[in-house]
């Protein structure tokens, strides 16, 4: 791809957030209940229809990218409740992912956040890499060095090391460093399709129980499931950040991945969000754009799949009370919310709450928890007062990112909870089992 023409506006040539999508913002302001930062601070440049103004103002000949616009932009979570929100159809995601690679290509970050940028998208989407974190992870518990590292009062200097500590996950290493999962499961009973699963980076290190009952779940509903090694990453935290190089490769290595599927599932809601979304990543690349097209429409989350036909396996009772959260870029970006809740309210004794707030974001957001932890924080506490508020006695959520959230931020309020992926909770109804 050539390089970008050198701008007259703040905006480069290389898909700038498109003016017509821009144009459908009537600033009704129907998305400012919703948004996690204009709820936290009232600000208008810090609602939807307040950072679409920033983007209009991006194509004003003379305008440049302030620190201000970043900053704002920056703020944003991506969330996409403003999607489900606005009256008017206004396209928020498409904007905000042309702008954030804007914002990326032509900021003037300093190198301490460029760095820290790149740490992170150097390590999070490779498993492999995860992997070798894991021992360091359990080392770094068995010595106590977040109270160390709080009594040195470094915690408080760089809030984004408190951020990486806390979310950690605590998984054994015989599971983070446990046998992969077969490359082909056959179907029980009638054959439904062939089933591409994709594993994921965060989800197949850190909770491989989850794809393990995923995949059980869809070979007991009657899927023949394929699920291959690569690719290591969808590209969904580099997409949703800014990253167009770092996404756009993993994105043409995915759809590659799934050519002769039926089905192409995913059961990270962030994960789906990034596949039904490569044909806007990939509209400007004649070769991929009809592929990636094609490739979209097969994509489902797990629980959008199941919900479509009628049950197979049998499900045993399961007597507990669970709150279900929704996880942005299921329900928000996917527009997924009923069909999970379906599923669950099909388990015998299950008995499924709804929280307060359940539109807001709980601050994790692809790395925003990570670069962002201060409003992060405060959210995700909103987020897990509601939720202890429903008297649930587990949680149950579809993205990785948020059960680390709600996890890491219950647990230093002193009220930990426990977070299950419904796919979790649906192969324990069938398998006759008790949740862990």
């Amino acid at each position: 791809m050539s390089a970008p023409a050198v701008a007259t506006t703040a905006w480069d040539d290389h898909k700038p957030p498109e003016p017509k999508l821009i144009e459908d913002c009537v600033h009704c302001g129907f998305c400012l209940p919703t948004c996690p930062t204009y709820v936290l601070w009232g600000e208008e440049m810090d609602s939807p229809r307040g950072r679409i103004q920033l983007m209009d103002l991006g194509h004003e000949q003379g305008s440049s990218l302030s620190d201000e616009m970043v900053m704002h932009f920056d703020n944003c979570l991506g969330c996409m409740a403003c999607v489900t929100a606005c009256p008017s159809g206004v396209q928020y995601d498409k904007l905000l992912e042309d702008t954030r690679q804007q914002v990326e290509r032509r900021a003037d970050r300093s190198l301490g956040e460029r760095l820290y940028r790149q740490a992170i998208f150097a390590l999070v989407p490779h498993p492999g890499r995860l992997r070798a974190t894991a021992p360091l992870l359990a080392l770094q518990r068995r010595l106590g060095a977040d109270a160390l590292l709080q009594r040195s009062g470094l915690l408080d200097r760089v809030p984004q090391l408190r951020s990486l500590l806390s979310l950690a996950p605590d998984v054994p290493l015989r599971k983070a460093l446990g046998r992969p999962i077969p490359e082909h499961l056959p179907g029980r009973g009638e054959r439904r399709g062939r089933v591409g699963f994709l594993q994921g980076c965060v989800q197949r290190v850190f909770f491989g129980d989850v794809n393990k009952a995923t995949v059980a779940v869809l070979a007991a509903e009657g899927w023949d499931v394929h699920t291959p090694a690569l690719p290591r990453c969808c590209g969904a935290l580099q997409l949703h950040a800014g990253d167009d190089a770092g996404s756009v490769g993993l994105a043409k290595a995915t759809i590659a991945a799934f050519a002769d599927c039926d089905v192409v599932v995913a059961n990270a809601a962030g994960c789906g969000s990034a596949m039904k979304d490569y044909p806007h990543s990939l509209r400007d690349d004649p070769a991929w754009a009809p592929r990636a097209e094609a490739f979209a429409a097969k994509v489902r989350d797990v629980t959008e799949l199941l919900a479509a036909d009628a049950p197979r396996a049998e499900r045993h009772p399961l007597p507990l009370k669970v709150a279900y959260h929704d996880a942005c870029h299921l329900a928000h970006a996917q527009g997924v919310r009923q069909q999970p809740r379906d599923l669950l309210r099909a388990i015998p004794g299950l008995e499924v709450v709804e929280p307060a707030e359940w539109e807001l974001c709980c601050g994790s957001a692809g790395i925003y928890n990570l670069v962002k932890p201060e409003p992060a924080r405060e959210l995700g506490k909103r987020k897990v007062e509601n939720l202890w508020a429903t008297g649930a006695t587990a949680i149950v959520a579809g993205n990785p990112g948020c059960t680390l959230q709600i996890q890491a931020i219950s647990e230093a309020e002193g009220r930990p909870l426990r977070v299950f992926h419904p796919m979790e909770v649906l192969h324990a109804s069938l398998t006759a089992r008790s949740l862990g």
